[in-house]
């Protein structure tokens, strides 16, 4: 429960709504519990003297108590739909705010899919937990305190026989309550194998119909789904036990009424009016045992969906901005000391080990190395994507782990290896860079990828609209695209990680001769192709996480065997270029 109460916490603004909707709640059910009271009067006085004037002032009471319960459900309804859409709403907010804070080590702990289920399906269940079971929450309460008080002052000795009925119903709802409750977790456990399916395909559909595996994923799809209606159904299968349970009580406990009251009513102990208001009250404290039950199992739904929606938000993100919180960042010079790394802190081995390494202010470094070698791992240590296990990375003579994180990474412009554009059109996803960038900006930018070649055939330019993902342009020109985005930010540190191996080698080698022109901007270059590398300032050649070989082209080609190897390999033994 403390779960629940953390999270209902998040109403903000909304709690003046709450509070109303609870108000008009109890107004509603203490105006139904009213009419009981004057009906018995009405049947028993009323109708008994025959007494039409009688009848008739309290059937206006009554329309007026009934219409007054209409008009206070309308505003609860009107009050609770407000809170609990907005209490939806701040949910989802929060959660998202706290998914952009996370580090990379922090998204490989949660999968993606997981993480779109606890913000949709399971902020949708506590949502509904607040639309649907604040009434009965309330009501249920409230009718059973009134029913029982007024039935007490009617008849104590017939209160007696439904109270003996509260063991039975309480004893069904726990154990409902003991087999339903792992049940809900393992429940949306199997949504997240779902949506992982799900995401997976989408996502890679290209490469499914490339490979007609249609059948393969159908039949994937179909393990998971049947795996979620078999939880479904398990899980559900305890909870509607509660219906029928309750129904066999009430009427049973009706039945035992009518005969003891009826009897009484023969005896002439009791009057019709009484016994009839009596049984209106039986059956309202029992409606208010099954609100009270269906409570019950929709709060224990909503454990499972608020564990995991707190678990994104308490989750506290690994890397955090440094002590010093330094803005300012002198250069674009790069050191490494003596850097370890592994992405777990369980992993046995590092995935980089003892990584000495110095790239001077506006100087070129080339890094080569077989797939594994660990290359863009040693590139997203710079702007702190992740943090080094031992050792310290240096931007402009400082540790990284000084500056605010935002400040770092304004000043280190990475292209990815995976190219990722937004849907929108390409302007605006060139302005990721820097939003108040010029048309004269945008120009350069492009002109310095290579990205204008293509763009002049586009219909619309710079106002073309993207599909999602970027599906409408090549992966060249998704490359280049990214690489013009990552140029408008001017950054201190460029880095480029595999970042033009879908271009031709001619386009490569203009976008070579443009970076060229950024003087004060130290550039590390990811490649597989040698020719891509050749004329920097240092390549670093790089072997199972470790330095292998640092030097010029000339220097590595007559002392490196690995980087000779990959020279020869692709130059076809072509000696000196």
């Amino acid at each position: 429960m403390e779960q629940l109460k953390r999270v209902f916490a998040h109403l903000g603004r909304y709690k003046k709504e709450f509070i109303l909707a609870v108000l008009f709640v109890v107004l509603e059910t203490g105006l139904e519990m009213f009419i009981p009271v004057i009906m018995a009067d009405t049947i028993d006085v009323g109708v008994a003297n025959r007494d039409v004037n009688y009848i008739l002032v309290k059937g206006v009471q009554m329309g007026v108590c009934a219409l007054l319960s209409l008009v206070t459900g309308m505003l609860y309804a009107r009050y609770m739909a407000r809170a609990a859409c907005g209490f939806g709403a701040i949910l989802r907010r929060e959660q998202y705010e706290k998914i952009q804070e996370y580090s990379f080590s922090d998204l490989d702990r949660f999968e993606t899919s997981s993480l779109i289920t606890r913000m949709t399906t399971d902020i949708t269940v506590l949502q509904n937990a607040v639309s649907g079971g604040l009434r009965p929450m309330v009501r249920g309460p409230s009718m059973l305190i009134m029913g029982v008080g007024l039935a007490f002052f009617m008849n104590a000795r017939l209160s007696l026989i439904f109270l003996c009925c509260v063991p039975v119903l309480a004893a069904v709802l726990a154990f409902i309550v003991y087999k339903v409750a792992p049940m809900y977790s393992r429940l949306q456990v199997a949504v997240d194998r779902v949506n992982v399916i799900v995401e997976e395909n989408l996502t890679a559909i290209r490469a499914v119909k490339a490979f007609v595996r249609g059948e393969y994923e159908e039949e994937k799809f179909e393990r998971v789904n049947r795996g979620l209606m078999q939880t479904s159904q398990r899980t559900f299968h305890y909870a509607v036990l509660n219906l029928p349970a309750f129904q066999f009580t009430m009427y049973a406990a009706v039945t035992l009424l009518l005969w003891f009251g009826g009897n009484m009513v023969i005896a002439g102990s009791m009057q019709v009016g009484k016994l009839t208001g009596f049984l209106s009250y039986v059956l309202q404290i029992m409606n208010s045992l099954m609100m009270i039950s269906n409570v019950f199992l929709l709060l224990t739904r909503s454990l499972a969906s608020a564990a995991r929606v707190m678990e994104v938000l308490d989750h506290s993100p690994s890397l955090t901005d440094g002590a010093e919180e330094r803005e300012e960042i002198a250069d674009g010079s790069v050191e490494f000391c003596h850097v370890d790394f592994k992405y777990s802190a369980t992993a046995r081995e590092n995935v980089l080990e003892d990584i000495c390494l110095r790239i001077p202010a506006g100087q070129t470094l080339g890094i080569l190395g077989g797939t594994g070698s660990a290359k863009t791992s040693l590139v997203q240590l710079i702007p702190r994507l992740y943090d080094v296990t031992g050792g310290c990375v240096k931007v402009g003579g400082r540790d990284v782990r000084e500056y605010r994180l935002e400040a770092l990474r304004d000043a280190v412009g990475i292209v990815l290896q995976k190219n990722v554009l937004f849907s929108g059109t390409i302007r605006e996803n060139l302005l990721w860079g820097n939003e108040q960038a010029s048309d004269e900006e945008l120009d350069w930018a492009c002109r310095t990828a290579c990205a204008d070649e293509f763009l002049s055939r586009m219909p619309k330019g710079l106002d073309t609209e993207l599909g999602q993902g970027g599906v409408n342009v090549s992966g060249g020109q998704k490359q280049r695209l990214c690489i013009a985005r990552t140029l408008l930010k001017r950054p201190k540190v460029l880095i480029f990680d595999d970042s033009t191996s879908a271009v031709d080698t001619a386009t490569e080698a203009r976008i070579r001769a443009g970076l060229t022109t950024l003087k004060d901007t130290t550039k590390i270059i990811i490649a597989q192709r040698v020719t891509s590398v050749m004329e920097a300032d240092q390549i670093l050649v790089l072997e199972d996480g470790r330095v292998n070989g640092i030097g010029t082209h000339s220097q590595l080609l007559a002392e490196n065997a690995i980087y000779r190897e990959i020279y020869e390999s692709q130059m076809k033994g072509g000696g000196e270029e």
